[in-house]
């Protein structure tokens, strides 16, 4: 069965004009996230105080790197999954991780036939990176849900303590990595694909971009001076590390690993990547727990930052609040303010903290903003003072000469997980890629156009349609230009071709995220084959910390590789997020528009 998504079946029937004249007459000015000027050369600052929203919106930002320079072609592979990967011993309990076999590149020709020769007459238009769903945790937030464990294995896992730890392992690797592994191209960019954060949390928010941008780490929040949370909770559902219990994990072969919690807790540094980036937002950074539209409910808020946290949860109780989750019946998180009232006994004193609070769309807009988290830039990581006076999350930039990114905010403000966008932003979607017809556009966004199903309204736009992401396929599949759409939010890696009955076509990616096993980034290689096709490179990389643990080593690097380690063995962990080897290390191939 062909895996080619056609724009023209029945399911994603829906064309451009349509789609456009259902968004509404919505003005560009008023939707934009910002517009893109092809001939900006320098980031993104903001604007002048005084400056017209509508002169603001002009301006865009620019990655540094500018147009890769030509250089031989220089294949390389170490760094990367082509010359290993981390790969489990053993045949049952906990299994330790090992160098194994790499991944081959596969060539996929499903959209236009790869032709003999290319290698030799291909020339690079650009050359990035993108990370996703880096989910950066405060393991000890009262508001987390781990006491879902009672119902569901997957609610909380034993290495969520060490994400801090594995994010700047990931920025290691980055910035070790040569260039391209195809071209040799130097990189140019990196872009995070959103869910940053895990709960909405301003100690999140800071510790990522501490993470990307450079600095000091103390990834602890509560009492300065110790842990307090599940992991010393006592109770037999979660690991106890430290501890003598034998617990759940234990039994089935997890270490006791005596000061892991004073090792996970204590001040890291990350040397912040060494290549401009870029940021779009996911749903967990948009929503407390990545799914409850609470932003001005007072009593969340204050259990968010007060000393006390619900660890344990009958298991009926703890299904229909799962229930009420997964089917999206609970969106502004009135179940849980009611179920967290009814169990005020059985909740434990923590220590409050006001830095747990959680943070607004424009808080974190603002925080992107802020010089104490710029590293290498440009400033705003995409987001400029446009994005604050017009209230919106997305944007656009130029990549090369001829090759410009397109940033899109799928979070729905209205609740629940899964996304969608309003009409505004599918306007200027439209318009920026109408406005830069020769150059050639990669979209970026958390969803994946499956996952582009909650159309919810923003009640902060009411009167706005919301767009599946059958509509979104229908608009990119309109425009020549387009050749990836490059998203996260499933952890899975995915490539789905999608193709037009005039031959328009372009490439899904999805990719595998960084808090689940196996712990992925891509780098991304866009060449002209001079041939009237063009390829897409994907190559996947892992963090820098070794695939070999030692359980004696507590170090920043040795809790990076235990942290890959926990995740393979988390109960519960899903075996199929690697994706099949097609969807890994590829050469997606595609006509010239």
């Amino acid at each position: 069965m062909s895996r080619i998504r056609s724009v023209a079946s029945s399911a994603l029937g829906v064309h451009r004009r349509s789609v456009l004249a259902a968004a509404g007459a919505v003005s560009l000015s008023a939707g934009v996230g910002y517009a893109l000027r092809p001939t900006d050369s320098q980031a993104a600052t903001p604007a002048p105080a005084g400056t017209p929203a509508t002169a603001a919106a002009q301006e865009a930002p620019v990655a540094s790197s500018g147009r890769a320079p030509f250089r031989p072609l220089a294949p390389y592979s170490r760094g990367t999954t082509l010359a290993s990967t981390a790969a489990p011993r053993g045949t049952s309990g906990y299994r330790r991780l090992a160098n194994g076999p790499g991944w081959g590149r596969i060539v996929r020709g499903e959209l236009a036939a790869p032709k003999a020769g290319r290698a030799d007459r291909r020339t690079t238009l650009a050359a990035f990176v993108q990370l996703t769903d880096l989910h950066i945790i405060d393991a000890q937030h009262p508001m987390r849900l781990e006491f879902l464990r009672s119902t569901d294995v997957h609610a909380w896992r034993p290495h969520e303590a060490l994400t801090v730890h594995g994010a700047v392992s990931l920025v290691e690797r980055v910035n070790a990595l040569r260039g391209g592994p195809v071209t040799g191209a130097p990189l140019q960019f990196a872009v995070t694909t959103g869910d940053n954060t895990d709960n909405n949390a301003r100690t999140e928010l800071d510790w990522f971009l501490t993470v990307m941008s450079g600095g000091r780490i103390t990834p602890n929040s509560g009492d300065p001076r110790h842990y307090e949370g599940v992991l010393n909770s006592g109770l037999k559902q979660y690991w106890q590390p430290d501890s003598a219990v034998r617990d759940a994990d234990k039994q089935r072969g997890f270490p006791h690993l005596e000061g892991f919690l004073a090792a996970a807790t204590r001040e890291l540094r990350s040397p912040g990547l060494d290549i401009p980036w870029y940021s779009t937002v996911g749903n967990h950074d948009a929503m407390p727990l990545g799914c409850y539209a609470s932003h001005g409910d007072t009593y969340l808020t204050d259990f968010a930052v007060g000393g006390r946290k619900l660890m344990s949860l009958d298991a009926t109780e703890a299904k229909k609040l799962r229930q009420a989750l997964k089917k999206a019946q609970d969106p502004e998180g009135a179940q849980l303010r009611e179920l967290l009232k009814a169990h005020a006994r059985d909740l434990r004193p923590v220590t409050a903290d006001e830095r747990r609070a959680p943070y607004t769309p424009t808080e974190y807009i603002k925080a992107h903003l802020d010089p104490a988290y710029q590293g290498v830039g440009p400033v705003g990581h995409g987001y400029s003072s446009a994005n604050l006076d017009a209230g919106t999350q997305y944007y656009s930039f130029r990549i090369a000469d001829d090759v410009i990114g397109i940033s899109l905010d799928t979070t729905d403000a209205g609740g629940h997980y899964e996304g969608s966008i309003g009409s505004a932003q599918l306007r200027w979607l439209d318009a920026t890629l109408r406005d830069n017809p020769d150059s050639y556009a990669v979209v970026f966004s958390h969803h994946t156009s499956e996952t582009m199903d909650n159309t919810r309204r923003d009640p902060a736009r009411p009167n706005e349609r919301r767009h599946n992401g059958q509509e979104v396929i229908a608009l990119l599949a309109s425009h020549r230009n387009v050749l990836a759409w490059i998203n996260g939010h499933i952890h899975r890696n995915a490539i789905t071709p999608h193709s037009a009955p005039d031959g328009r076509s372009f490439w899904e990616i999805s990719t595998a995220s960084h808090v689940d096993y196996p712990q992925l980034a891509r780098v991304v290689e866009l060449v002209d084959n001079k041939d009237g096709t063009l390829s897409v490179f994907t190559t996947c990389v892992e963090a820098a910390a070794p695939h070999r643990t030692d359980f004696t080593d507590l170090s920043q690097t040795g809790l990076a590789a235990l942290y890959r380690e926990l995740s393979y063995n988390a109960p519960g962990a899903r075996t199929d997020l690697a994706g099949a080897r097609a969807d890994r290390n590829t050469e997606l191939v595609l006509k010239k528009g």
